[in-house]
């Protein structure tokens, strides 16, 4: 039996990669079962710089295969806004109620009131003594003028993904599951993992 450690004390993310990876003979832990090791704070200037970090810096503590993403929101009319800063964009203990909030305020003010946006993760899988492998996956779709639905975290109650009428809050995981950002990132590290003896 394999296992990886998801780099991230987020239920929701964890949630989703156990649900991604669900049909591979992999264990999936997340930073909640080793609870020692702290955050890594995300320097870096772009997502794969983030992703790596994180990555690499919990794998070299562990010596275990880690899996890390970096995943943000990107708004045409913000000029790439919220982008690497999504998950702290109202500030550094913001929720994800405080970054719509901001998102939607930001977006009111806009000279370009398009609502283009897209979702994008980089996932960094590092495995001790090897080269870090990088893939990425995007979701492309428009932001809403409410937050609408119940469903999923972040941002995902103002983006209505292409060919839907929907939030990412209001349709069901599954189908959510099928669209993101992070499913085509992992889609792409799958045959990866199915070769490597981890």
């Amino acid at each position: 039996m394999r296992e990886i450690i998801i780099a991230t004390h987020n239920k929701g993310k964890v949630k989703e990669f156990k649900q991604l990876l669900s049909d591979l003979p992999i264990t999936i832990y997340s930073l909640h079962d080793f609870p020692d090791i702290p955050e890594v704070e995300e320097t870096g200037t772009t997502f794969h710089e983030n992703a790596q970090l994180k990555a690499e810096t919990i794998a070299n503590k562990l010596g275990k295969p880690v899996m890390a993403d970096d995943s943000g929101l990107v708004i045409q009319a913000l000029d790439g806004a919220p982008g690497v800063y999504s998950a702290r964009y109202a500030g550094e203990k913001a929720d994800d109620q405080e970054n719509i909030e901001k998102v939607l305020e930001q977006l009111a003010k806009a000279q370009n009131k398009e609502r283009t946006a897209y979702f994008i993760c980089v996932l960094a899988l590092a495995i001790p003594n090897k080269e870090t492998i990088f893939h990425e996956g995007k979701c492309y779709g428009e932001i809403t003028e409410k937050p609408i639905g119940e469903n999923g975290f972040g941002y995902d109650p103002i983006f209505v993904p292409n060919g839907y009428e929907h939030t990412f809050a209001e349709i069901d995981a599954s189908i959510k599951n099928k669209l993101s950002h992070r499913y085509h990132a992992l889609l792409a590290m799958r045959q990866y993992l199915l070769d490597q003896n981890l």
